[in-house]
């Protein structure tokens, strides 16, 4: 029959090894670590990540500017590949008027299945460059918790390297000192001399 002794790398003992108290300070200092710290380190980095994605979105919303074009130009005869699950684009003619510069005719990638003569939703930015629409809340709320979990998960990947790094080394220096002690303790057992 086997008792579990609760706390025995605490209590003062014979058998308990200076190796016994680093490795339980150890535990103990990981675990605060795990519970308290990479959490606090995820909400952090999110927090950090949140004002940087809102900054970028209110530049990018200043740069840009939305139009409604119509399509002059006609849609390729094969659309392109793509990968990844991505919506499929293509470039394309379109013609908007702006009431303040006037018509402007661009090349500029619209959905797929769009034809001639539909009205399309585009971003352009000051040099009338065609560009993706600036990030959503979504996206920026994507993007925050995205960092603060990898963040968390980056504090608790270091936390449990180090706390397994040290229960290493702790056992290296329990063997050490169990070797010293036996070799104090075995002459005594087996009545040899030494």
């Amino acid at each position: 029959m086997r008792t579990r002794v609760r706390g025995w790398r605490w209590r003062h003992n014979p058998l308990r090894r200076r190796s016994d108290v680093i490795e339980a300070w150890t535990a103990l200092i990981a675990a605060t670590l795990l519970l308290v710290a990479a959490p606090l380190v995820g909400v952090l980095a999110g927090w950090w990540a949140h004002d940087q994605a809102r900054g970028v979105a209110v530049t990018q919303r200043a740069e840009r500017h939305p139009v409604r074009a119509e399509v002059t130009g006609e849609a390729p005869d094969q659309l392109p590949t793509v990968q990844g699950g991505r919506q499929h684009t293509y470039r394309v003619q379109v013609r908007w008027t702006d009431p303040a510069t006037g018509t402007h005719t661009t090349t500029a990638r619209v959905p797929a299945g769009t034809r001639h003569g539909d009205k399309v939703s585009l971003w352009f930015d000051a040099k009338g460059h065609n560009v993706p629409p600036p990030p959503g809340s979504t996206a920026i709320w994507q993007h925050t918790v995205t960092v603060g979990a990898i963040a968390a998960g980056g504090a608790v990947a270091v936390v449990l390297l180090v706390n397994v790094v040290v229960r290493h080394i702790s056992a290296g220096h329990r063997l050490a000192e169990w070797e010293r002690a036996w070799a104090r303790t075995e002459p005594e057992w087996t009545r040899r001399r030494a």
